[in-house]
């Protein structure tokens, strides 16, 4: 038996197939001036097609969303434009890919916002966030303005619309970017959701944003196209622990297998999530299991033969590896990315790193 056959092996289901387990996992590059994808990223997602399935970096719903300089979006007809080249390119290559969909929320700054908008979020609460703006200026993030409940039904109705419009443009699919502490966690969580409406106070009324954006996702293209990322316990993004983080997640994770969603993506930070909620997980939701962390091919294979997982989704190895599949193929040692051009630099850092093993 190889070491990573089932790593290595094609997933076949019902709904997708896919030909290896490896998952290119959405990493913010931000090599999008003004929010429109640039020359470069289509070269960038296609020298990555050979992962079983690449989820492009979190996408801006809507203009008051992006929080990060030079962050995409996808609620503008040039951006669309943009990512369609990406798609086209990533598809040439035989690969697929879907879009990660992400409000910021409270996290982010409006000189980062189309527009300058001001920064909304589910109660008027500032993050302790620093935000690089134009120039490489590094300021506070700025007080959001609380949205009404019409206004959180709104951005419900942008994501929505976004997936539409990603489906349009020619992507595989949609992730929901439910977790990191942007807008829908900001909802799900007590520090930030002091809202008195529909949307706060129980754990059913604090989940209601994430789940009504799910419905109506899923209605709108597909359950089998429609996945979610939640992130329990990372405490990232100035959310702290909370008492009812567990039992809110297993609400959330119940309904989710009820509405019959393609997959559940699990981001664990530093160990975050332990061994016993993901087996709670894994008994509760019966579709696909996505978990990233930190894992090697070797920890990804014994997980996978496990039965915990479907998939494994690696985030910075692929940044300086873009043949990452081919080298777990031929136990080829791993490039080192350079930390420096996560987030800036062009195309050094970026499409430049050097290809070992062509699929």
């Amino acid at each position: 038996m190889s070491l990573k056959e089932k790593l290595l092996s094609s997933l076949i289901t019902p709904s997708i197939t896919l030909r290896n387990r490896v998952v290119m996992a959405p990493m913010s590059r931000r090599r999008s001036e003004n929010g429109i994808p640039g020359n470069s990223v289509p070269v960038y997602y296609g020298q990555r097609a050979g992962a079983g399935l690449i989820i492009a970096e979190n996408t801006a719903v809507a203009a008051n969303g992006v929080g990060y300089l030079h962050a995409p979006g996808i609620y503008n007809t040039t951006q669309q434009a943009a990512w369609k080249k990406v798609v086209e390119e990533v598809h040439a290559r035989n690969g697929k890919i879907f879009i990660q969909l992400v409000h910021t929320g409270r996290i982010g700054h409006p000189l980062n916002q189309e527009g300058g908008v001001p920064l909304v979020a589910p109660s008027a609460i500032t993050a302790a966030a620093i935000i690089r703006t134009p120039g490489g200026i590094h300021l506070p993030a700025t007080q959001p303005e609380a949205l009404s409940t019409a206004g959180a039904q709104d951005m419900i109705k942008a994501h929505i619309q976004a997936a539409i419009t990603a489906i349009e443009v020619g992507f595989d699919g949609v992730e929901i970017h439910g977790a990191h502490g942007f807008l829908p966690e900001q909802f799900l969580h007590p520090h930030t959701n002091q809202r008195t409406d529909q949307y706060g106070g129980s754990i059913a009324n604090r989940s209601r944003f994430l789940l009504e954006i799910m419905e109506g996702v899923a209605a709108a293209i597909g359950k089998e196209r429609t996945g979610v990322r939640l992130s329990p316990f990372a405490i990232l993004n100035d959310l702290p622990a909370y008492e009812e983080e567990e039992a809110t997640h297993r609400y959330i994770t119940d309904a989710l297998r009820e509405m019959d969603i393609l997959y559940i993506h699990l981001s664990s930070q530093a160990s975050s999530i332990s061994r016993a909620y993901i087996q709670d997980v894994r008994q509760r939701f019966h579709n696909l299991l996505i978990l990233a962390g930190d894992y090697t091919a070797d920890s990804a294979e014994a997980i996978l033969q496990e039965g915990l997982a479907d998939l494994i989704a690696f985030g910075r190895p692929f940044i300086s590896n873009p043949d990452l599949v081919e080298r777990f193929r031929h136990n080829a040692p791993l490039a080192v990315a350079n930390k420096e051009t996560f987030y800036e630099g062009g195309d050094k850092g970026y499409i430049d790193y050097p290809v070992l093993h062509l699929s």
